[in-house]
């Protein structure tokens, strides 16, 4: 755990070196290339893209071509073409996508090569002709504003790139072959462009926009708290870097998921590390996991009977009473009671070097279980170390090493004294009670599924001056190192 922490310590410096831009908004996705290309290519499979190919009219739509420009055609280009029993695509694929940033401000470019084979039939030839047809089509990725909710990213201008189409046989059986192709050819040049504007360009635009609203539905998703939940939703999209950035508010529901807690603090700024090399990456803004914390455990109160849970700190307490005021001590029998009231949820700093949390406790010694009064009562403003760490699919949160800032009497049965006397003692019973109670509480996690949602099996953390960094634990990110 140690080693855990330290990463996370050093993740979170390197993180801050390469914050590049800040936002005021709860949480950020950043969905790096890799990962669009997955799910997109997912979709054109599920959208059956190849199934569409193979069923281009090749055929239909060279004819077409023909009758356009019939009075610049040969008699013997029309001879092949009134020739042609049939002509069909016999094997179609869409080899690795591609993504790259746009000159155009918020654009992406998404470039879908194509490979394709398609067979000829003429009795002019005594065998099959095959060509080879490769192309890359193009799209572009915007986003649109809304008048009516956020900003959505949409895709647009598909189109064969000018230049990329290119036509070869196979195999070159003979002349008559070779002059067939080039007719041909010179028919699907104009004509296949134009299939695949009609035909395949349809399925792209369905394709992107599942994926998008794959993404949209991803961070959706309630994630559960005990109780109630978190629920993001968008804000606004954004092309970043060819990266896809989902920019979210954040909500706190109670258990019958009514809002308790809006998160968009617009004065709240958000540095948003660079992507770098990681697939994705979720950041979180300081008060949103304060908010969590506090759906977590609520302002309480904890009462413990020290001679029976804790023997020893009730003796070395005890002593420093009476070091104070010995009569006060004499008061004490083994029932005494001491009661903590936290006035609010701990609060989460973060910075480079770590998190901390701070939190207001009032502690009343009550010198027996039966007593009305307390003997004292402190207000304490204490801190602990906040470690986050990942539990399988879950977010965790553990406070170790708490400590007193500050220490005031504010209700004394006995003398005044000067409370600073017991700040070591007390700082040892708020470890042993409050923290182990705390810790308790948190130890259950914030359900984290987005990670395998994406496709990956585990996560790293780290830390910025404002935010929590979710990671693929697999990615080579600068700021993913634990």
């Amino acid at each position: 755990m140690a080693a855990l922490w330290t990463c996370t310590l050093l993740c979170g410096v390197l993180a801050a070196t390469v914050a590049q831009a800040t936002f005021s908004t709860p949480a950020v996705l950043i969905l790096g290339p890799e990962v669009i290309k997955e799910r997109l290519t997912q979709e054109l499979q599920d959208h059956n893209a190849t199934a569409v190919l193979q069923q281009l009219p090749l055929l239909s739509a060279m004819r077409e071509e023909s009758s356009r420009r019939s009075f610049l055609l040969s008699g013997l280009l029309d001879t092949i073409l009134r020739h042609v029993v049939w002509l069909k695509i016999t094997s179609a694929s869409i080899p690795q996508l591609q993504l790259q940033l746009s000159a155009q401000d918020q654009e992406l470019v998404v470039k879908i090569p194509l490979d394709l084979v398609a067979g000829l039939n003429t009795p002019l030839v005594k065998s099959m002709v095959e060509l080879h047809l490769q192309s890359e089509v193009q799209a572009h990725v915007t986003a649109t504003a809304s008048p009516a909710g956020p900003a959505l990213l949409v895709l647009s201008d598909c189109f064969n790139r000018q230049g990329s189409l290119r036509i070869s046989l196979l195999r070159k059986l003979s002349f008559s072959t070779n002059l067939i192709e080039k007719q041909v050819t010179s028919l699907l040049m104009p004509a296949l462009p134009r299939l695949v504007k009609t035909q395949l360009c349809p399925v792209i635009q369905a394709a992107f926009e599942d994926t998008y609203a794959g993404f949209l539905r991803l961070v959706r998703a309630p994630i559960p708290l005990s109780p109630g939940g978190l629920l993001f939703d968008l804000l606004s999209s954004a092309i970043e870097d060819s990266a896809i950035q989902l920019n979210l508010q954040a909500k706190l529901l109670d258990s019958q998921r009514e809002v308790t807690n809006w998160l968009n603090d617009t004065s709240a700024s958000l540095a948003v590390p660079a992507l770098g090399s990681a697939p994705f990456s979720f950041v979180l803004r300081q008060d949103v996991l304060n908010a969590v914390v506090a759906a977590l455990f609520p302002p309480g109160k904890l009462a413990v009977q020290l001679d029976y849970v804790l023997p020893d700190l009730a003796g070395e307490l005890k002593s420093g009473i009476k070091g104070i005021n010995e009569q006060a001590a004499g008061k004490l029998d083994r029932t005494q009671l001491v009661k903590l009231q936290t006035r609010k949820t701990p609060q989460l700093l973060l910075s480079q070097g770590g998190a901390q949390a701070t939190q207001l406790i009032v502690l009343d010694l009550f010198p027996t279980n039966k007593a009305q009064r307390p003997l004292f009562t402190l207000g304490i403003e204490a801190k602990s170390e906040a470690q986050f760490y990942l539990q399988g699919d879950r977010l965790a949160l553990n406070f170790n090493n708490i400590s007193i800032d500050r220490i005031k009497l504010m209700n004394s049965d006995m003398k005044l004294f000067n409370p600073e006397l017991l700040k070591d003692i007390l700082s040892r019973i708020l470890e042993s009670t409050l923290l182990s109670t705390e810790n308790g509480k948190l130890r259950t996690g914030i359900p984290m599924l987005m990670v395998k949602a994406l496709g990956y099996e585990s996560a790293t953390l780290s830390l910025t001056t404002d935010a929590l960094v979710l990671t693929p634990a697999d990615s080579n990110s600068p700021v993913s190192c634990c």
